[in-house]
């Protein structure tokens, strides 16, 4: 898992609308990439409309905010569309930025153990190193606490 410290893990990733994203584009200004279990359900989508609602406060503190899950292209455009989220959402299908993020864990429902995403959030500075990290993230209110970490850069 990545610490307070680590250099951010660089990434070229599609995004709902099929765009590549790189992350050399966030060169010299923070960022907030987080990371979450899947498009269209409760807690996902909370997290996506509470970032959606702050974003001018984001881009004020000239910061971006980046999302990130393992789901297709085409279930982010749904998702997106379906809400009117205004986070960009990159489809890592094959899991390689969840894996370099450290958020692809074993995990136990229902007495089930599985992989899958923790919900987990990281704030990267202008240098490219990460600031916040924060694994197993709450949802309601996560963005409001992520907004005043990047206000504190």
């Amino acid at each position: 898992m990545l610490q307070v410290g680590d250099k951010a893990p660089t990434f070229n990733l599609p995004d709902a609308d099929m765009a590549m994203a790189d992350s050399s584009e966030y060169d010299s200004r923070p960022y907030v990439i987080y990371f979450y279990p899947k498009d269209d359900t409760p807690g996902c989508t909370m997290e996506g409309l509470e970032f959606t609602e702050l974003m001018s406060d984001f881009e004020a503190a000239g910061a971006a905010v980046i999302g990130v899950s393992k789901d297709t292209c085409t279930s982010h455009g749904a998702f997106r569309d379906k809400y009117g989220i205004n986070v960009r959402l990159l489809a890592d299908v094959e899991g390689q930025l969840c894996d370099d993020y450290g958020v692809w864990q074993e995990k136990e429902k229902n007495g089930e153990r599985k992989m899958g995403i923790v919900r987990s959030t990281f704030v990267v500075d202008a240098t490219g190193t990460i600031r916040h990290a924060i694994y197993d993230v709450k949802p309601k209110g996560h963005a409001e606490q992520v907004l005043e970490l990047v206000r504190g850069l």
